[in-house]
């Protein structure tokens, strides 16, 4: 007789949460993925120190915002839940910042004017996104336990994933035309976009639903916390992969209109190569990957990722080379939207294991904590790397000496290639929750969630006679 236990999940539940997770995922792939630089760096023509400088205050916000934020939604004990009044009333306050952010403040400002427009809509932007995205993260946790059941939800996400992917993949790529073009143009998208992703998330929230027995539970105190988070070996482990695809996904955004247009390689047939490698990655990771389990699933992503990039970084110069190196992202972008939220689940409920409290919003927090220096690193560090190769801001791409060109490569590419790597190192030497022993633990967990909702449903029930 089989005694697991079956948790199921509505399909217009994981839909509705998958849609509302692209439109916030869309919006700061847009912002943070290099749109914003570019926008005052290279149409402005704000010098690159003073982005720099933005991005690394924007960094040092973040060390406070994010484990915080995840502590109070731990905390939160609201009659929608711990998670769903941020993602209904944050949806349409981020939607008029990100509108906001493109629309000029100071008419003929200088590097300064420009760099407090820059830095305010940054830190507006971001409170807001942590509080959204944070929520809309750790829903699939809060719905179910079994990956089984949590599968369903993180699939609907990929598959919306693709808009939030190939949305910035586009606009990123043609910045340097839409912006030469019109700057009218490109503000009316900009409020389109802005827009449509408000209204989603903020009507997304009637379809779905957290399990409420968990606000009722205590909660460590703030540092405690955190300290015990990081207690966790096997989260400081998750650490390494989540902070590299991170800084990967943000840096390779911030790429592509110098790539396509210095090396004179066709966007349409890089973009079908990576659309083709994500549907072949969403195959693998769900089929081949369901008997590989997690762990090994990422250990090989990381291999094929890494490969891929290093052959472009070599060689990106040929059009062949670049339709490879695609190929590998896409690959390994499904492998980062489907695998890493399943790593997430694990190592939150390895912790519930230890402790008995469900803190999915801390884990949350820390791990934005130490990922989001990473959008921060990216975009300081990618003009200053272009610089060391002599790339000329007073040049268009095109226009650029062979050495710079050669630097874009380079600057793009050598630390993705790196940190690829040394993940499938760590991940395979130092993640634990893996085999059948842990599918037993979850198991495990999943009758106690049960007995838990029951016990609060019949606790509810009985206080409204």
């Amino acid at each position: 007789m089989d005694n697991r236990i079956k948790e199921e999940v509505k399909t217009s539940s994981a839909v509705w949460l998958g849609a509302a997770d692209c439109m916030i995922a869309t919006l700061n792939n847009i912002l943070t993925g290099g749109a914003l630089t570019y926008f005052f760096v290279n149409h402005f023509g704000m010098d690159s120190k003073w982005s720099a400088m933005c991005w690394l205050l924007f960094g040092l916000w973040n060390a406070v915002n994010d484990p915080l934020f995840g502590y109070i939604s731990d905390k939160t004990k609201s009659k929608l839940g711990r998670r769903i009044p941020y993602i209904r009333y944050g949806a349409l306050a981020i939607a008029a910042v990100f509108v906001l952010a493109w629309v000029v403040w100071f008419p003929n400002g200088g590097d300064t004017q420009m760099f407090i427009q820059m830095l305010v809509a940054l830190f507006l932007f971001d409170a807001l996104y942590t509080a959204i995205a944070t929520s809309l993260y750790v829903m699939p946790f809060e719905m179910a336990v079994t990956n089984e059941a949590r599968s369903k939800i993180v699939l609907a996400k990929v598959i919306f994933g693709l808009i939030a992917l190939s949305v910035p993949l586009f606009l990123l790529g043609s910045l340097e035309g839409i912006l030469s073009e019109s700057l009218q143009k490109f503000q009316m998208i900009m409020t389109v976009i802005g827009i449509a992703a408000g209204l989603i998330m903020f009507f997304s929230t009637f379809f779905y639903k957290e399990k409420r027995y968990t606000k009722e539970e205590e909660q460590y105190p703030l540092i405690q916390s955190i300290v015990t988070c990081f207690k966790n070996k096997n989260f400081l482990a998750f650490e390494t992969i989540s902070f590299s695809v991170t800084y990967i996904q943000t840096l390779l955004m911030m790429g592509l209109s110098y790539y396509f247009t210095a090396f004179n390689i066709n966007m349409m047939f890089c973009y079908a190569a990576m659309f083709i490698g994500i549907i072949f990655g969403i195959w693998l990771w769900m089929k081949p990957g369901s008997k590989w389990g997690v762990k090994k699933s990422v250990v090989i992503m990381c291999l094929i990722f890494g490969i891929g990039l290093a052959v472009m970084m070599a060689v990106g110069n040929y059009q062949i080379a670049g339709i490879i190196g695609f190929l590998a992202s896409g690959i390994g972008f499904a492998g980062g939207m489907y695998l890493i939220p399943l790593m997430n689940g694990d190592v939150v409920d390895y912790d519930e294991h230890l402790s008995g409290l469900r803190r999915e919003g801390m884990y949350a927090g820390v791990n934005s904590f130490v990922c989001k220096p990473a959008i921060s690193i990216a975009n300081a560090l990618f003009p200053i790397m272009l610089g060391w190769f002599g790339y000329n801001l007073n040049l268009t791409v095109a226009e650029q000496t062979d050495f710079a060109k050669f630097g874009i490569r380079i600057s793009w590419l050598l630390i993705p290639v790196v940190f690829l790597l040394l993940c499938a190192f760590f991940i395979s030497k130092f993640y634990k929750l893996d085999g059948s022993e842990w599918d037993e633990t979850k198991q495990k967990l999943a009758k106690i969630h049960d007995e838990k909702q029951k016990a609060y449903e019949a606790e509810m029930l009985s206080r409204n006679k």
